[in-house]
């Protein structure tokens, strides 16, 4: 049986249960590789750069090995051919194998966000990610429960990664750094 995670899912009550898997962790959860806080804003707006991304670009569950991987297709060797033949055979070999459809992962999506600079950076995506792993286990109630993982399964949609994301932003804007100053205000 399948069941397509929904808006409803992420409730308050999985936020708070999350925010409380936060306090308890040994880890910092807001803080980066570099050693320095983000703010909650900040990780919000990766996850909502993210979405972004993905529904420009397409969302795939995971990536084909067949199609995205090689398959084993030589490339031909003949002596006789010319430069341009191998060549032509070359880019043929390729487009065929490599494709150039820019559908990404959730991992890699966050990871690209992350990488362009202008919406997040190395640390709002490895922040990003602890947070949605956070209230998968919330969600959940495991405690190995994590959200690449939850992202993959089969029956897993492009709905459903989008609803996980902004359930990451609410959370991240509600109890990250810098939220009670937002709620001050």
């Amino acid at each position: 049986m399948t069941t397509t995670i929904t808006v409803a899912a992420f409730t308050d009550e999985v936020l708070a249960r999350a925010a409380e898997l936060a306090r308890n962790s040994y880890q910092r959860v807001w803080t980066g590789p570099s050693g320095e806080e983000s703010t909650g804003e900040a990780v919000a707006l990766h996850l909502e750069a993210t979405i972004a991304l993905l529904d420009k670009d397409g969302w795939i569950r995971t990536y084909d090995q067949g199609k995205n991987w090689s398959s084993g297709t030589d490339l031909a060797t003949d002596d006789s051919m010319t430069v341009k033949a191998m060549l032509k055979s070359l880019l043929r070999l390729v487009r065929d194998e490599i494709g150039n459809e820019p559908q990404r992962t959730l991992p890699t999506a966050l990871h690209h966000v992350g990488q362009d600079g202008t919406h997040g950076d190395t640390d709002t995506a490895y922040i990003a990610t602890t947070v949605l792993d956070l209230i998968i286990r919330a969600c959940t109630g495991s405690d190995t429960a994590r959200s690449t993982p939850w992202s993959e399964r089969q029956h897993r949609t492009h709905q459903d990664i989008t609803v996980l994301l902004t359930a990451g932003a609410r959370f991240a804007r509600t109890y990250g750094p810098g939220a009670e100053a937002v709620h001050a205000a």
